[in-house]
């Protein structure tokens, strides 16, 4: 269990761990109820996940760069 602060405007941090296992992230719909003596927190819908680095969601008609390319040889002497 994790202990984090409220801020001044009444905000908490959701653990990394917690928001990865729940899903949650920029934009989820949380729904927050009092139970007792405590808070329940339950996720209601999260947005679709977005691309991490977009790597390969273009596409190019020229051809690829070889792997072993060395720019210094665009360099004239």
């Amino acid at each position: 269990m994790e202990i984090t602060s409220v801020t001044s405007k009444g905000q908490v941090t959701i653990p990394k761990e917690l928001r990865q296992q729940l899903g949650i992230r920029q934009g989820s719909r949380i729904e927050f109820a009092l139970v007792g003596d405590h808070v329940e927190m339950r996720v209601r819908s999260s947005p679709a996940g977005n691309a991490g680095s977009g790597f390969g969601m273009l596409k190019s008609r020229r051809p690829a760069v070889p792997t072993d390319f060395e720019p210094a040889t665009l360099l004239t002497k």
